[in-house]
């Protein structure tokens, strides 16, 4: 099977189905599978997890996973991914750490993990704002259940897995594709290739989105400056940032905090 990459643009997805066969990918979303019927086969990194009715996988982003489903019994699935900007108060830690073991038994979720995840089911992808809100309930009961530790030494050694890893840690910083070459003791020309073969980008490209979901988190989440967002999310001036955004976006990060304080019924002081 050759890896894939998804990059998915809704804010929040959540959508009961069947669960399938799915090959190895990555996205730069969180990822919950909460097995409603029958059972599931989680692969992160080079592990396979088994799932029984009632238990949740949880996968933080740009995380290697894969799902396997065996017999012919009907296994259905509550699955929900989340944009990283709409992860909240989480986001930074979901976005530099990794479960070391990625599932939740039934037994540790509790009815009110359970009843969130249920009516996020019923509820349409444009109430955005009670989405996140029964999302924020899921995060705080089972973020901390988890056993954290740095993305670089969760899951696969693949080259595709420490670049993702790599870029996850050090986006903040001013990191070039020389100085992550050698960090990792592999050639820039091999990193390039999983650029522009993986993830159809390129070095720049793709830590700029990395710095632009964790502006986005903090554009929706803080009332912070935006010349403090640009400089924090590890754009050297804010007019690099404003051009990277609007390529992006199309708007300014500014527009960008009104449209989403309008849409999100947050209101400015």
């Amino acid at each position: 099977m050759h890896l894939q990459y998804k990059n998915t643009k809704q804010n929040i997805q959540a959508v009961q189905k069947r669960a399938r066969h799915v090959a190895p990918h990555l996205h730069n979303t969180l990822e919950l599978v909460y097995v409603t019927e029958g059972t599931l086969e989680l692969g992160v990194g080079q592990e396979l997890y088994h799932l029984e009715t009632g238990d949740m996988g949880i996968i933080f982003p740009d995380i290697i996973h894969h799902y396997q489903v065996f017999g012919a019994d009907a296994h259905k699935i509550y699955l929900v991914n989340i944009a990283a900007g709409s992860i909240g108060f989480f986001g930074e830690e979901l976005q530099k750490y990794a479960p070391v073991m990625p599932v939740i038994k039934r037994s540790e979720l509790g009815e009110e993990v359970i009843h969130a995840l249920y009516r996020m089911m019923l509820t349409q992808e444009w109430e955005f704002t009670i989405l996140q809100a029964y999302l924020q309930i899921v995060l705080a009961r089972c973020v901390p259940l988890l056993d954290l530790d740095e993305k670089s030494k969760v899951g696969s050694d693949d080259l595709i897995y420490q670049t993702v890893a790599y870029i996850s840690g050090h986006f903040r910083e001013n990191i070039t594709l020389d100085k992550m070459a050698q960090d990792l003791c592999v050639s820039k020309y091999a990193i390039s290739r999983v650029f522009s073969g993986t993830f159809h980008s390129n070095f720049n490209q793709y830590v700029n989105d990395a710095r632009i979901r964790y502006a986005c988190s903090r554009l929706e989440n803080t009332r912070d400056s935006i010349i403090e967002i640009c400089l924090d999310s590890g754009f050297e001036s804010q007019r690099t940032f404003n051009r990277a955004f609007k390529e992006r976006y199309r708007m300014s990060p500014s527009e960008y905090r009104k449209k989403w304080r309008e849409h999100s019924g947050v209101i400015s002081l």
